[in-house]
């Protein structure tokens, strides 16, 4: 039997809907303007949907940039990334959260207070150390400032700490060691933790802009936004918006397909770090 809605769910419905539509507006003027054809976009009358269901737009898109390197790039420089933060992260969460040494909390204080620093104040001496090191147009150079993570830290040392101290002395007991603890006892039980914190990292390096900008000169280390970028400048004196959308939707669409996809899983593994914490 169908339980009548609340008056509370009712008036949820009634505010989150339209609210809903309206975040969905650009999403949806994104996809319909990236199927239309440049005359049918620059007429007068406006509608949403375009007249002919037509993928010109994205295939001129990927013959005008070299996007298949751009993917390529990416894939490697955000799974690189996420390895060796993996292991940064874990590491120094179990330092800060179950080892005791002089000074810890002081020295976890200090570690988080590079979330406080603006990541554009300390690009010129990053630029400065990639090019000592002759790492310029490099994924590596995209990807190395990144290879430690405060954010990340923070959220293990957090999960680690609420996992019984009993596990972790059986495992001393039979003779397991640091690295053995964090791999088969506290890394499975903290399972939602990293969870959450690989989905904010693919996601925060797919999408970055900025630092991929300044270090990469060629197509063998940009990345999918900066393409985009670069594409959007070679069409600023003849724009061709549906061009530049469907683009667009080219670098959006795998994080929107994996959202879709495992968003139940993405909220559920925010809720038990949260609960964790």
């Amino acid at each position: 039997m169908v339980q009548p809605l609340k008056k509370h769910s009712l008036l949820a419905y009634v505010v989150l809907v339209p609210f809903a539509f309206v975040m969905l507006l650009p999403l949806l003027l994104l996809v319909s303007t990236a199927f239309k054809t440049l005359p049918e976009l620059m007429s007068i009358d406006f509608h949403w949907l375009p007249e002919a269901l037509s993928f010109d737009n994205f295939r001129k898109a990927m013959s005008v940039a070299p996007f298949g390197w751009y993917y390529l790039n990416t894939i490697i420089v955000v799974v690189m990334v996420l390895a060796v933060q993996i292991v940064t992260i874990s590491l120094a969460a179990y330092a800060f959260g179950r080892l005791k040494f002089p000074g810890r909390d002081i020295l976890f204080v200090l570690f988080l207070v590079q979330l406080l620093v603006p990541p554009q104040s300390v690009v010129v001496p990053n630029y400065h150390t990639i090019s000592t090191l002759k790492l310029l147009d490099t994924k590596i150079a995209i990807g190395v400032v990144y290879f430690a993570s405060a954010y990340g830290t923070f959220l293990m040392r957090q999960a680690f700490k609420a996992i019984p101290k009993e596990m972790e002395d059986s495992v001393k007991m039979d003779g397991g060691g640091g690295l053995t603890t964090i791999i088969h006892v506290l890394l499975p039980l903290a399972k939602p933790s990293l969870i959450a914190f690989a989905m904010v990292s693919l996601s925060f390096h797919w999408n970055e802009f900025f630092w991929p900008l300044i270090v990469t000169d060629t197509r063998k280390a940009r990345l999918l936004t900066v393409g985009l970028a670069l594409l959007s400048q070679a069409t600023e004196s003849n724009p061709e918006w549906s061009l530049t959308m469907a683009a667009t939707i080219i670098v959006v669409l795998p994080l929107l397909l994996a959202f879709i996809v495992f968003q139940r899983r993405f909220i559920q593994s925010f809720m038990h770090s949260g609960l964790k914490g």
